[in-house]
């Protein structure tokens, strides 16, 4: 189904790039939170998010303050003009936040991998017009994604947009989750007028990562930023090591690069057509690869040999890895290509030995 959108139309916030949302990842104590926007809102940030509740991957940290921590948001909005903005993870934070007149509620990736849980705050929405941000789900499933904001959709609610905070992954690297920035660009590809943030503090994990992070989504032409900041990050009560001050988040913004996205693509024509004649002469190519590949699955018929040969698999990878880094090209990015054209040579391969 195609999603029936609407602009975010937030008042008082500018609508150019980026859209900044900022804030700590929990409202600690009233000091904490008031002290913070105070901060940010003499930054000219414009929107301010705290966590409320807090759910954790397991017992015993700190979970949020609850409900209490809503009548600071109140102030908040009241003191500095800010538009206010928490996750909700249930039909009664969505009771709690409509009473409280909080202005964005977001849900977060555990919500969102779960379609029971999306449903009840859908139907709790229901009748209300107020900007729903959806966090990507904790696994790669682009599919999960929109069917979380399709059902907030279904509810009546049209002012939507997506946050990427990057997937879990149980190799960690450099990022606290990896950003697979392919399943946000086939997002945007499938629905164009949905606007994307990008959160590079659960991306990153660490707050060196947040300001190259940033530069990077601009550079994807994402549509704003939404960032963990923190009077006093260090002391933080939750994801201290990802939290940035004020000051900091500042700096961060003012050193963006915002390209714009209208520019004339006239001069790329020709570039572009030479990309093109080079994904033609890779198809065929590829079809050759396969025609070899099915006649190689014809003789492991005849001669009763099984259609996985891990050895010379492996060998396929390591090699073309290697030859890849050597004309400038990342090894995983040619591994990945290999394994799914050896997953294709192995589909193919099945079919004439199940003939």
């Amino acid at each position: 189904m195609e999603l029936e959108l609407n602009k975010l139309n937030l008042p008082g916030v500018p609508t150019e790039r980026p859209l900044v949302i900022a804030g700590p990842c929990s409202a600690e104590t009233e000091e904490q939170v008031l002290n913070t926007a105070r901060q940010l809102a003499d930054k000219g940030i414009r929107i301010f998010r705290a966590g409320i509740w807090k759910p954790r991957t397991k017992p015993g940290g700190f979970e949020g303050v609850g409900v209490e921590g809503l009548p600071w948001l109140k102030t908040v909005k009241q003191e500095t003009g800010m538009l206010v903005a928490t996750e909700v993870a249930t039909a009664k934070h969505v009771y709690e936040c409509l009473k409280a007149g909080i202005d964005i509620l977001w849900i977060g990736a555990r919500t969102t991998a779960n379609p029971f849980a999306m449903q009840e705050i859908a139907d709790a929405l229901r009748g209300v017009d107020i900007p729903i941000l959806v966090k990507n789900p904790v696994n790669p499933d682009l599919e999960l994604w929109i069917g979380a904001l399709e059902r907030i959709n279904q509810a009546g609610l049209k002012r939507l947009a997506a946050i990427h905070r990057g997937f879990s992954s149980y190799d960690k690297k450099i990022y606290r989750n990896l950003p697979q920035w392919h399943i946000p660009i086939e997002l945007r590809r499938r629905i164009p007028t949905l606007p994307i943030i990008c959160d590079p503090s659960h991306i990153g994990g660490k707050r060196e990562l947040i300001a190259p992070l940033c530069q990077q989504a601009m550079d994807l032409g994402f549509d704003g930023l939404i960032v963990e900041s923190h009077c006093n990050p260090d002391c933080a009560w939750s994801d201290s090591f990802q939290q940035v001050t004020p000051d900091v988040l500042s700096y961060i913004l003012n050193l963006l690069v915002i390209r714009s996205e209208t520019q004339t693509t006239e001069n790329l024509s020709e570039l572009r057509k030479q990309i093109d004649e080079c994904d033609d002469e890779l198809i065929q190519i590829l079809a050759k690869r396969m025609r070899v590949a099915r006649e190689i699955g014809t003789y492991k018929k005849e001669h009763d040999m099984t259609i996985l040969q891990t050895g010379r698999y492996s060998e396929i990878l390591e090699k073309r890895g290697s030859q890849g880094s050597l004309c400038g090209i990342d090894a995983e990015c040619i591994k990945k290509v290999f394994e799914a054209i050896h997953e294709e040579s192995v589909r193919q391969q099945m079919e004439i030995i199940n003939k």
